[in-house]
């Protein structure tokens, strides 16, 4: 039995572990949870999987959540911890009883709790990606020190990673990440001009929660991968090409030295990375449903518009330039998106606030996290100040 910890287990890859965990109770138990705000649904969550702990990020969350379980103690015994805020989140990634923490919370908030977990020695399921854009070499020596597995859980990386299984990297010529091209895909910077939050959030393949989503239709979540990518399998970026896959079947390759390709493919269900990295080296027997290929048809691939989605080059440029320049494109995308997603500013606002933010910082070495945090803090400063500037 694997005793397993979700950090964000309302979001879509935590409602995915859960059913997963669920359908294979004989070999995993849900030892503790967290959550920002959704009470309700972490309510539902706690009833059926009796965690030890639980924390809420949102204190006023976190207080409402312990009286309800004082009064679920009273009725049906139940006793389950409540913690409250960052630190009660760090407890959960680091909590004793836990094998394996599952790192599935978006953004930058995300990067404590990773850390946490790997200085408490676990085994981690990495599908907040803004751990290692934002903190890349520091995580990794943190992991390194603590002899920490760091499992991919994003579909494109666990695809490499299997695709790199048993293979030499020097017989590696590079890493094809893959992209669904979003909702947008095909479309000119013309078409762009008055596309809402809801016309972005209309992902054709998957189901994930509206960050994602709108990373996505930029293509920032495909940069934002070949972040990660450089520093889970360490090839540079000349190395790391990104190519349109609407199809969403092929969820990643790696060309080797002889010119052969190697790809991983699946139906679109993050059931079956998180499944591999829950139960890896072994699998589960039908974490998803088969891919039959007869059915779905033709396979068509397309190079990235990087002009009409500039966030894509953003995302090479930052880690050429590395230090503090990832944190800060990462700070900035995390910032506009939630702006437009309230519809302070539009779609193409998105990248030329990022590419003016960039622009205007001042990179330095990133080798702390009291540097990482003060950029990522400017750089959501910074994001504002222009938006207020341009709204007078």
């Amino acid at each position: 039995m694997k005793n397993i910890a979700i950090l964000g287990s309302t979001g879509s890859i935590g409602k995915s572990a859960l059913s997963l965990i669920e359908a294979n109770a004989d070999s995993y138990n849900v030892v503790a949870i967290s959550a920002n705000r959704n009470e309700d649904l972490i309510k539902q969550q706690i009833l059926k999987f009796k965690p030890n702990v639980v924390a809420m990020a949102n204190a006023d969350s976190a207080q409402a959540l312990n009286s309800w379980l004082k009064e679920q103690k009273k009725t049906n015994g139940l006793d389950t911890e409540v913690l409250a805020g960052a630190n009660g989140v760090c407890a959960v990634a680091s909590y004793e009883k836990a094998d394996f923490v599952l790192s599935a919370i978006v953004g930058a908030s995300g990067l404590e709790p990773t850390l946490a977990a790997i200085r408490a020695k676990k085994t981690i399921g990495l599908a907040n990606k803004e751990t290692l854009v934002m903190a890349g070499p520091l995580v990794l020596n943190e992991a390194a020190k603590h002899n920490v597995s760091l499992l991919p859980v994003d579909s494109e990386h666990s695809a490499i990673f299997q695709c790199l299984e048993g293979r030499r990297k020097e017989d590696v010529r590079r890493l094809v990440l893959t992209a669904s091209g979003g909702p947008f895909f095909g479309k000119t910077k013309e078409d762009l001009v008055l596309v809402t939050a809801a016309d972005a959030l209309k992902h054709p393949n998957w189901s994930m929660g509206s960050k994602i989503t709108v990373d996505s239709a930029t293509l920032m979540n495909k940069g934002l991968e070949v972040i990660e990518a450089h520093y889970l399998f360490d090839f540079t970026t000349d190395q790391i090409d990104v190519i349109v896959h609407p199809q969403s079947i092929i969820h990643s390759m790696i060309e080797l030295k002889d010119g052969a390709l190697m790809a991983q493919l699946s139906v679109p269900d993050m059931k079956g990375p998180i499944g591999y990295a829950l139960s890896y080296p072994r699998r589960i027997d039908g974490a998803m449903n088969c891919c039959r290929l007869e059915d779905i048809g033709a396979l068509t691939f397309y190079p990235p518009d990087k002009d009409t989605f500039p966030c894509l080059r953003y995302a090479y440029d930052a880690l050429n330039e590395g230090g503090t320049m990832p944190t800060v494109l990462n700070g900035a995308n995390e910032e506009v998106v939630a702006l437009f997603l309230k519809g302070i500013v539009n779609f193409l606002q998105i990248p030329a606030i990022i590419g003016y933010v960039m622009e205007k910082h001042k990179n330095t070495p990133a080798d702390n996290l009291a540097t990482i945090f003060a950029a990522d803090k400017w750089a959501r400063q910074a994001v504002n100040d222009k938006v207020k500037g341009e709204s007078k």
